[in-house]
């Protein structure tokens, strides 16, 4: 079984490259195998075939239920958003982008396409495929940033080409002088005391880290 390439460390060579487009049933084949490398690391809920190698335009998602994307094309994208993201091709480096709240989507296997939305109170995110559009919406926002994610690593583009540094925003919640919290500059996720964290969240250069899942 392949493994994702890590290129903080190794060299890929289609990490950057805009991919093959493939026939339906060699890329059903393709995201078995893609689905598998996912479930078997337990870390992820995207992956694209370029990053195990493969020169294909083909990438999994597993956030609400599986997804195969074969030759998949956004041919609209609505309300522009920020948000924090990780990839498995790039371990603990997390950095914020720039993403669209919702997209409509084209695929080989759909030609009459997808709609995914994180938009609050939607009567689309996802309606194509589902009856039941009750879901929390967040849920819903990180299936569309993840087919976002995997569809630009089907065009040779990754997290980096889509960098955003917002303004930092100054949290509401009140922590204790000595309560462990999570900051990050965009580039560098470190665990301190409150009191220490203050001063670099008060330059501006740093924020609270609120997650983000690796894709």
């Amino acid at each position: 079984m392949r493994n994702v390439i890590n290129c903080n460390k190794h060299n890929n060579s289609v990490i950057n490259k805009k991919l093959k487009e493939v026939s339906i049933e060699d890329g059903l084949k393709i995201a078995t195998e893609l689905f598998q490398i996912l479930n078997k690391r337990g870390d992820g809920i995207g992956l694209a075939a370029n990053q195990v190698g493969i020169d294909a335009q083909v990438a999994v998602v597993n956030v609400r239920k599986p997804l195969v994307l074969i030759n998949p094309k956004i041919i609209s994208k609505e309300n522009e958003i920020d948000y924090y993201e990780g990839c498995l091709s790039y371990p603990k480096k997390g950095i914020h982008t720039k993403r669209y709240e919702t997209i409509h989507i084209q695929t080989a296997q759909e030609e009459s396409g997808w709609v995914f939305s994180g938009a609050p109170n939607t009567s689309e995110g996802k309606g194509s495929w589902e009856e039941d559009n009750t879901e929390d919406n967040e849920l819903r926002l990180l299936e569309t940033i993840c087919v976002q994610h995997e569809i630009d690593h089907l065009n040779g583009l990754t997290i980096h080409d889509r960098k955003n540094t917002p303004k930092p925003i100054k949290s509401e919640k009140t922590f204790g002088r000595n309560e462990k919290v999570e900051i990050t500059d965009g580039k560098i996720l470190s665990t301190m005391k409150y009191k220490k964290a203050k001063p670099l969240l008060d330059s501006g250069l740093w924020e609270l880290y609120d997650g983000g899942p690796l894709t």
